[in-house]
């Protein structure tokens, strides 16, 4: 198990690099303006956080690794790992594709008075998306992401490594990717950002 994987899954369970404890980061380093990572590292511990409170945190995260998470670990049985494969395949999966259906049946086709299809598999694997649009001769993206308080680290590390693939698919089909956040309220699937149905629809202006 490689050390950067339980450090930051470790990490973001217990919230030790929420902004409450390491501080706005993005926001002081655009008003540093760091030249070089001295320049910030010398920013953050003068005007941000100081040095002796970050070596706290990472005593806290060793704490925590080396009590609770290796508790934890060594409590895991055989049958706890055949029942959570078996519930990764079947039932999370069957979740994702119902989030995903219930998201286009009953929010977006809807709202956007359009038909809204299945992406190719083709363009699932090697453009990452789920869902499309077409307008004229032209195509839409759509990326279905259901979220919870423990998958938007996840969801950031997509969206990242997704990037290029959603620009090639832009470039070759014309449309823009658009991600579309569910989350579940009540025993009901939800539009967690539904400022994305006007973006949507201002694309499909721009390319009718």
């Amino acid at each position: 198990m490689p050390k950067e994987w339980v450090l930051n899954s470790v990490m973001n369970r217990f919230q030790l690099n929420f902004k409450r404890n390491v501080g706005p980061t993005s926001k002081s380093i655009r008003e540093c303006g760091p030249k070089n990572m001295q320049e910030w590292e010398n920013y953050y511990y003068e005007k941000v956080k100081s040095k002796e409170h970050i070596d706290d945190l990472g005593k806290k995260l060793f704490e925590k690794i080396k009590t609770i998470i290796k508790e934890e670990i060594e409590e895991i049985t055989e049958e706890d790992c055949i029942g959570y494969m078996h519930n990764l395949v079947i039932q999370r999966t069957f979740d994702g594709y119902d989030s995903e259906i219930t998201m286009i049946k009953d929010n977006l086709e809807k709202e956007l008075n359009v038909k809204i299809e299945e992406a190719p598999d083709e363009w699932d694997r090697l453009l990452n998306i789920d869902f499309f649009i077409k307008i004229k001769n032209k195509f839409i993206g759509l990326q279905i992401k259901p979220i919870g308080p423990d998958t938007m680290p996840q969801i950031i590390k997509e969206r990242i490594q997704q990037k290029k693939t959603h620009e090639k698919f832009t470039q070759k089909y014309g449309g823009k990717v658009f991600y579309v956040f569910s989350e579940k309220k009540e025993k009901k699937k939800i539009l967690s950002n539904p400022e994305v149905i006007e973006e949507i629809k201002e694309e499909m202006r721009e390319l009718s």
